[in-house]
């Protein structure tokens, strides 16, 4: 039955294979994956598959043990991910545009119930007033069972507050809201206010009963994260951490009844376990020079693994079980990345991703008992036996010493010599790249390129002081990181320092516009997708969305180093656009609601102006994240075009 289910949903998520006597097209790498995320239900009996053909999403649930699966195209939406709410009810995220007043148009994010036939059922928290405004309604935890219920962040009606920012939501009539913690049925969609929130609070975590034993807040004075938990039992809250006690909270517990720590000292990272009841800390694993991640599981909410690591993610698995089937699986598919993406409550059967950066992910359902691990389907079927760009992992010093990690990735078939180079820095900037498949970054070298991906200062996951360093610096010592990365490379003799282009998304692409107009003679081009081009403006629209004390622009102020108006105008590549030292291309998608397309059309002014060529490819429908396959296809498309004429490979 197995082989059977393994046969139907590879040719349900099926694409082309393709020749390797040239390069794929871009449709191979601009197509969304065939499966995006995949989810087995607590019993075992089922697997929910949110992915499809490239040019559609659909919801796929099939039972494993024979019978027939259910497909449910999604239509013209955004799905971001899907989970189980018991054994009969799959729970769809999808994400979409709604102008709520004359301001600004939102992004918003709601969850789906569908039931085993693939009907969608309603909403979580449709009954709900309030919580329509709220744009993202997290969900926190899942209880399983007879009758399961999902836990989520929804809104309650607050009195009027003169300080209104993200925590405290303010609707066009001037109605106030805030965070609180919400129940839902998924059989019906209705939801009922569980735990009040406060006006600093922004999150919670609830136990198995879906009492609240932790609230996540942020000062409104000191802009600190609060950590105030109640242990079971207890009704009172007690502040059990606060960011200014130094290090981060990353997580709650539930059979432990204990908060998760991270403490930074001289040895790295060290994970504390607190016990709620009586505040004893514990060291947890070994102290690891990276930030670790904590794993919990999904129906106990027990913390199962600590994950950290440079270039690759390493687990210190806490739950012996699950570890040793990480293992097992790890030794089956070497060379690759194990990811247990899923698994049933008696954990006799696993959904498995393993991928790494020089191959494209691929799925897995692993049944303990029967001893099998068959393949569900490839992420991206059309290059499955396409040859691919070859990744490793250095280190080079900046100028000012600092140590800098990056990705250096070189094209598959040509030999070996100074290759035209293409920086590629990642977004965020408090981001990071991973080991594991990017397509833009495999299609730039299909192309013939060495693709660069510095993990520049400002970048998460390589400790505070890494990340700090960056404050300011986003003009600065952000963009020099990238050319002493080019230096290095040079020096190597992997890469002509006379032959670089940089492209990048998001803060990725305002590094683009910032080197080509603040450092031109370091690069030949520039391409930018949905770029940053002014810093006041970005201010300015963080400030409409979610007022002028919100997190996201006290967030944005600290990254940017508290700059005054003249120092934001200084590290605006809008500023510099008559110094640019080359061609710049940029795309944009209109219905970005992260970095307006008024970016790139400022940008596009202001270098026509100063008589420089400049290219402004606007994607209809297009979301900050291009979520559309022809509009990553049509990207793609463009992009090599550009560096056809820019900078040829050949």
């Amino acid at each position: 039955m197995i082989v059977r289910l393994v046969l139907a949903l590879a040719a349900w998520a099926a694409g082309a294979t393709i020749a390797c006597a040239e390069p794929p097209p871009a449709a191979a790498f601009g197509r969304l994956p065939a499966i995006q995320d995949a989810a087995i239900s607590p019993d075992g009996a089922h697997l929910a598959i949110l992915g499809g053909p490239a040019g559609a999403r659909s919801l796929n649930i099939a039972p494993i043990d024979g019978g027939a699966a259910k497909t449910t195209p999604l239509g013209d939406i955004e799905a971001v991910e899907l989970f189980w709410a018991g054994d009969a009810h799959v729970i769809v995220r999808v994400g979409f545009w709604e102008k709520l007043d004359q301001r600004a148009e939102y992004r918003f994010e709601r969850n789906i119930a569908f039931d085993l036939d693939g009907k969608p059922i309603a909403n979580l928290l449709s009954n709900d007033h309030a919580s329509r405004y709220a744009t993202s309604q997290h969900v926190v935890r899942v209880v399983h069972g007879e009758t399961p219920v999902v836990y989520l962040m929804g809104l309650q009606v607050a009195p009027d507050r003169s300080h209104i920012d993200s925590r405290v939501a303010q609707r066009g009539d001037g109605q106030h809201f805030k965070w609180a913690l919400w129940r839902a049925d998924p059989a019906t969609g209705e939801g009922r206010l569980v735990e009040p929130g406060t006006y600093e609070a922004w999150g919670f975590e609830p136990d198995s009963t879906g009492e609240a034993r932790v609230r996540l807040e942020t000062d409104e004075k000191t802009e600190l994260d609060r950590v105030w938990a109640r242990a079971k039992g207890e009704r009172r809250w007690s502040q059990v951490w606060s960011e200014a006690d130094g290090g981060d909270y990353i997580g709650y517990s539930d059979p432990e009844d204990a908060i998760y720590l991270i403490s930074v000292g001289e040895t790295g990272h060290q994970v504390i376990r607190r016990r709620l009841a009586d505040g004893v800390d514990e060291r947890v694993g070994e102290a690891s020079p990276y930030r670790p991640h904590l794993s919990r599981d999904p129906y106990t909410g027990r913390a199962i693994a600590i994950s950290a690591g440079g270039e690759s993610v390493q687990a210190q698995f806490l739950d012996a079980e699950v570890g040793a089937v990480h293992g097992l699986l790890s030794r089956a598919l070497r060379d690759r990345e194990v990811s247990l993406v899923s698994w049933s409550q008696d954990r006799d059967r696993y959904v498995v991703r393993a991928e790494e950066a020089d191959s494209a992910p691929v799925w897995y359902l692993f049944d303990r008992a029967r001893k099998e691990l068959s393949p569900l389907a490839d992420a991206y079927p059309e290059l499955k036996d396409a040859p691919l760009g070859e990744t490793r992992w250095i280190t080079y010093a900046a100028r000012d010493g600092l140590s800098i990690p990056a990705y250096v990735t070189t094209p598959p078939g040509v030999a070996a010599g100074k290759r035209p180079l293409i920086v590629l820095p990642h977004g965020g900037p408090h981001s990071r790249d991973q080991n594991d498949f990017d397509y833009l970054t495999q299609f730039l070298a299909s192309r013939g390129y060495v693709v660069l991906r510095p993990q520049f200062r400002g970048s998460r996951g390589f400790g505070l002081a890494f990340e700090r360093a960056g404050y300011g610096e986003w003009a600065g010592k952000m963009q020099t990181d990238l050319i002493d990365g080019v230096k290095a490379l040079a020096d190597a003799g992997v890469v002509d320092p006379d032959q670089v282009c940089i492209v990048g998304a998001s803060y990725g692409g305002y590094a683009a516009l910032a080197s080509i107009t603040m450092y031109p003679d370091e690069y030949r081009c520039a391409a930018a997708i949905a770029p940053v081009s002014d810093l006041q403006m970005l201010q300015l629209h963080e400030i409409r969305a979610g007022g002028r004390d919100s997190l996201s622009v006290s967030g944005l102020r600290e990254m940017l180093g508290q700059a005054s108006r003249e120092q934001m105008a200084a590290g605006s590549p809008v500023t510099h656009a008559a110094a640019a030292g080359g061609p710049v291309l940029l795309l944009h998608g209109d219905q970005d609601t992260v970095v307006q397309l008024d970016h790139s059309v400022v940008m596009k002014n202001a270098l026509e102006r100063a008589g420089k060529p400049v290219e402004l490819v606007v994607f209809e429908g297009e979301n900050h994240y291009f979520y559309r396959p022809t509009s990553r296809i049509r990207m793609l498309q463009a992009l090599e075009a550009f560096l056809t004429e820019h900078l040829p490979a050949d």
